[in-house]
């Protein structure tokens, strides 16, 4: 065999793509794959044929006849054979190379039987030489790749050179040190708005301070009054949870519970009289800005306050292979055939959906487009599965049609507003639950509108719920959303402070490459160690013996890692909660809800009565050291 294209028909068991080698350290530490972080098995390895002592290496190639052989392509000539080193099964050349193209690889006992080109697979490798140059290649029979390494790097350091050198690439938005707050639990700086401006008992106003699950006077003012608090701990980024109007008190008997947490809208343009006025806002904005700290805002698109109800009165998920949506003309059509374009269908209320919509009329959403009951789903709730991750109703929460370009653009028009407002940047609730179309829409016409206000550092970061990093990354890589909350790291480092192996750690940032383009990687990740939802890193390490040395490491393993650290509120006091949801949501002013009082802090003693912000505290002094080295070191 003489020719490239022979020369490529190769050995009857290639290696498997993962050994590549951009991911050749991925491979390394997937061996250790942990069932915490609920990784697919990779497939094994396939064998490499043992190399036996007298086996000959070759390299072969199209400079071949430049360096001393009869022809190209020769898989027995000796003037390219490489030698045994002293490195078991590695075999080595050095030989002086042309300027040129070429390409090559590696043949063993003088036939292309059995060769290994690119990344030890079935094609050439590529070279390409500007000036001619001394090479080394060397070849590793263990993985069946081949290295190159210049011998002679030509001429000395010029100011052409110097033109090349520049600061590394800095993704947008990114070094920031967040402290993530619960409006409602942080601080009452105004007992005025405790219940929102409302008259009537808790289950009109939405305020009853002994409740968990109830408005408990949290507010703006409050989160203003105690900047010295934040700021001392190092912090450069606020992230408030979505502070707009909600509906004060959502279900019945056992089931009721109030809109505090600010996931309930029906005003996305003014703050929840609850937490205060746009005004107080804008002014917490313009003062944490004079201190260098920027001012995030949690924000929703998929759904907004349960104020849609159906005829039918059933509410179980219907999939459209039953019932399919038709337009005003009755022609069945699926909205996803329509997503990320322009145009979408007609609709009409009475008979386009499964289940016919009745728009309550105690509550009228702003912007007025909220209140066209043809601009959500209407199928039912979510099972969290299939077609319903998307279509379905979020726990009865209306669910908009996000296919549709109305949607889209009129989401872009409001969040446009806020970014007038002052804010920095948004995390972006329940990504998974909204088709990916919409954001690579709407996220770009967000940014665009930043960028035209000169806010070049505007940062968009998405909930996505998963710990695997092959379906967080998407978001950043086809999207123009700047990066994902790391539930990956989430997972490792709770587990690796908890007591598990280091390999899960390994198995993380093995899979960074993953967030890697030309503008982002996994620098920019807001890593995290517990929140409102899922629940406290000490309530994950209750369990541990040496707990507090295990909540301290874990912190540590935060601030000293890549990304962008997240210190949930309370944090930095030991809380530790009992659980997720309402039971990860104590307030740092004086708590009356008995539950939480009860509550022993991962210091030991209960959360009790009293105020908690010390800055004395050992936690909060251990947290605020690894804060300001870790703003000092990334920036």
């Amino acid at each position: 065999m003489n020719s490239k294209s022979a020369a490529s028909s190769v050995r009857s068991q290639p290696l498997p793509p993962y050994l590549h080698k951009r991911s050749w350290r991925r491979w390394v530490t997937a061996l250790a794959a942990t069932p915490m972080l609920a990784l697919a098995p990779m497939a094994p390895l396939a064998s490499i044929p043992a190399v036996a002592d007298e086996t000959s290496v070759t390299l072969a190639g199209s400079f071949q006849s430049l360096l001393g052989c009869s022809a190209d392509w020769m898989a027995d000539c000796e003037a390219t054979s490489l030698q045994s080193t002293d490195q078991e099964g590695q075999y080595s050349l050095e030989v002086e190379v042309p300027a040129g193209n070429y390409e090559y690889k590696v043949a063993l006992n003088k036939s292309f039987d059995t060769s290994y080109g690119l990344d030890g697979g079935e094609e050439n490798i590529p070279l390409a030489l500007s000036a001619d140059s001394r090479l080394r290649f060397t070849f590793d029979t263990a993985t069946g790749l081949t290295q190159v390494v210049p011998l002679d790097l030509r001429g000395e350091y010029s100011d052409t050179d110097a033109e090349l050198v520049a600061a590394p690439v800095r993704q947008a938005g990114s070094g920031e040190q967040f402290y993530f707050v619960l409006t409602d639990r942080f601080a009452n700086g105004s007992t005025a708005n405790d219940t929102g401006g409302l008259e009537g008992d808790r289950l009109t106003t939405g305020f009853d301070p002994t409740d968990k699950g109830f408005y408990e006077g949290g507010d703006i003012a409050g989160l203003h009054s105690k900047l010295d608090y934040i700021q001392g701990l190092g912090t450069s980024a606020i992230w408030l949870t979505p502070s707009f109007k909600n509906m004060p008190v959502q279900g019945s008997g056992d089931d009721a519970s109030a809109g505090y947490h600010g996931y309930w809208v029906t005003d996305f343009t003014q703050i929840d009289p609850h937490l205060g006025t746009n005004e107080e806002l804008s002014e917490l904005i313009d003062d944490a800005h004079k201190r260098g700290i920027k001012v995030y805002f949690d924000i929703i698109v998929n759904h907004t306050a349960d104020l849609i109800d159906n005829k039918e009165k059933k509410y179980s998920y219907v999939e459209q292979s039953s019932l399919p949506y038709k337009d005003a003309q009755g022609q069945a059509f699926d909205p996803a055939d329509y997503a990320g374009s322009d145009t979408f269908p007609e609709l009409d209320a009475s008979s386009s959906f499964p289940y016919t919509p009745v728009v309550s009329d105690q509550v009228k959403k702003v912007p007025d487009w909220l209140n066209d009951p043809t601009l959500y789903h209407n199928r039912g709730d979510s099972t969290w599965e299939g077609e319903s991750v998307t279509y379905g109703d979020f726990q009865g929460l209306d669910d908009l049609m996000t296919e549709n370009p109305k949607v889209v653009n009129g989401f872009a028009e409001v969040y446009k507003n806020w970014v007038d407002l002052g804010i920095d940047g948004f995390r972006i609730d329940t990504a998974k639950h909204v088709n990916f179309e919409f954001w690579e829409q709407w996220t770009k016409q967000v940014q665009d509108y930043a960028r035209a206000q000169g806010k070049d550092d505007f940062f968009m970061f998405g909930e996505v719920y998963d710990a695997d990093a092959k379906k967080l990354s998407p978001y950043v890589r086809k999207t123009e959303m700047n990066s994902v909350l790391d539930f990956t790291f989430q997972s490792a480092a709770a587990g690796f402070a908890g007591g598990n192996s280091a390999k899960t750690l390994s198995t993380l940032f093995s899979a960074d490459d993953y967030y890697t383009t030309a503008n982002t990687s996994a620098d920019a990740l807001p890593t995290f160690l517990g929140n409102h939802d899922m629940g406290r890193i000490g309530y994950f390490l209750n369990n541990s013996n040496q707990k507090l040395k295990r909540y301290e490491l874990a912190h540590e393993l935060m601030f000293l890692t890549r990304g962008q650290p997240v210190v949930y509120y309370g944090d930095e006091q030991g809380f530790a909660g009992t659980g997720g949801d309402k039971d990860s949501r104590q307030s740092l002013f004086a708590s009356q809800v008995s539950d939480y009082q009860n509550q022993e802090l991962i210091t030991g003693e209960k959360l009790g009565t009293q105020d908690r912000y010390d800055s004395d505290s050992p936690l909060y002094q251990h947290i605020a050291p690894s804060l300001n080295f870790a703003n000092q070191t990334k920036r």
